[in-house]
């Protein structure tokens, strides 16, 4: 126990350095300080971005139905289409940066946009605004299930979302690929990344792999070394990703219920994932229901089910297995563990994030890894589509909701109520 602690106590203060410096980098660099200069207090227009972030982000984490993949589609609607806030190029860099780095891909996209947006408290408000409404649902629902042995069915409300929720994937892969496939070698390393993706390789070998093959061609036109700095402080920060995983993944746990038990348990998960709910759905099982005995198999497929059919985050299995185990404080606990190290992998990525594009060899790295990360999107859309488009209804809704996309400015979170309500009178 000695050793994993100190290496903990290593990596936080690591951690807590780089965030900070990070912070103030990107802030000084992107203009976007909160307060000024008088006294260090927010302007009422910072007051008034980040009251936005939280609303967005908020209604978000509420209608994000679909996993990931769909969160990602929605993000792009909401803050390319709508709200202008980002080019294109833009979403697509954050995007392929948070394929680089562990944990749950969509929610550090929504702090990412908010780093962008409001800076180092945009990141805060944004994760923890998309975060909180999944929590408190997934809490009820725990609630629901140990009191009375099973959590409400919602395959009816889920029979119309779903079908909505590939067509708004479809819209935002439609709208990327425009602007993210720029030349025919980009578009064979789409096309490479997508079979790869459909035989199961791992997402952060084809990532990488793509990121590499799409910086061949401006290596050779590098004139100084210096060139060469942006790319190799990315590739430094990928390898320190790497490292602090596989460190983490020696930390074995006590093996006894608790709330530290517990906290450093899912500290250790969010730290280390990289990949679908499969491979999460691997570590909990291994460990909660192999080694320790925490759970039954059947409370561990149970956790995860409902971490599907809610919206916003998948991470929130997090907060019904701890509320399961510890009640209110273990949820708060599991969910903070499993959360936290996204917010401080976000803001040390932000800060090599920005700059990128002024490298050539780097942007041709962003590149590749953005055809990759829309190729990973479009098989995991795929896949959704299979299940979720099977009969007529489901075929309509689904066609209509991408025509509303293509001819109208309209919110998606209204497709989405419809389609739940579609769902329900259907099943009633």
């Amino acid at each position: 126990m000695s050793f994993a602690h100190g290496c903990f106590r290593i990596i936080h203060f690591r951690c807590l350095r780089e965030l900070e410096v990070g912070i103030a980098q990107n802030q000084a660099n992107e203009g976007r300080e909160l307060g000024g200069v008088k006294g260090g207090q927010p302007s009422a227009h910072d007051v008034r971005r980040l009251a936005e972030l939280a609303a967005i982000n908020l209604r978000l984490g509420l209608t994000a139905f679909g996993g990931p993949a769909a969160h990602v589609a929605l993000m792009h609607r909401e803050f390319v289409e709508q709200r202008k806030w980002l080019t294109n190029e833009e979403f697509s860099d954050l995007f392929a940066m948070v394929n680089l780095i562990p944990g749950p891909n969509s929610t550090e996209l929504a702090m990412q946009i908010g780093r962008v947006r409001g800076g180092g408290p945009g990141l805060v408000v944004a994760g923890a605004c998309f975060i909180l409404p999944a929590a408190l649902l997934v809490t009820a629902l725990a609630w629901v299930y140990k009191t009375y042995g099973q959590a409400p069915a919602a395959e009816h409300l889920l029979y119309g979302i779903k079908p909505v929720i590939v067509a708004i994937i479809l819209h935002a892969g439609i709208s990327l690929v425009k602007s993210t496939v720029k030349t025919a070698v980009l578009g064979g390393i789409g096309v490479l990344s997508l079979g790869a993706a459909v035989l199961g390789l791992h997402p952060l070998g084809i990532v990488a792999a793509a990121g590499l093959a799409a910086l061949v061609s401006p290596l050779f036109r590098v004139k100084q070394v210096a060139e060469l700095a942006p790319i190799a402080r990315l590739v430094s920060l990928i390898a320190a990703f790497v490292g602090l995983a596989a460190l983490l993944a020696l930390y074995g746990g006590s093996g006894r219920i608790g709330l530290g038990p517990l906290f450093l348990f899912f500290l250790k998960v969010g730290s280390v994932l990289y990949g679908s709910g499969y491979v999460l759905l691997a570590y909990l099982n291994t460990d909660l229901v192999v080694r320790w005995g925490w759970l039954s198999r059947s409370q561990l497929l149970d956790a995860v089910a409902v971490g599907q059919f809610t919206p916003g985050p998948v991470f929130t299995t997090a907060t019904f297995i701890g509320f399961l185990l510890g009640g209110v404080w273990g949820a708060v606990v599991a969910t903070v563990g499993i959360f936290l190290p996204a917010f401080v992998f976000v803001a040390i990525g932000g800060r090599v994030l920005s700059g990128l594009r002024q490298s050539p060899v780097a942007a041709g790295f962003m590149d590749g890894v953005g055809v990759a990360s829309l190729a990973l999107m479009g098989v995991v859309a795929f896949r959704l589509g299979q299940t979720a488009i099977f009969d007529w209804l489901t075929v309509g809704l689904g066609a209509v909701a991408l025509v509303v996309l293509l001819r109208t400015k309209v919110n998606s979170a209204w497709l989405v109520l419809g389609g739940g309500i579609a769902g329900l009178l259907v099943g009633s």
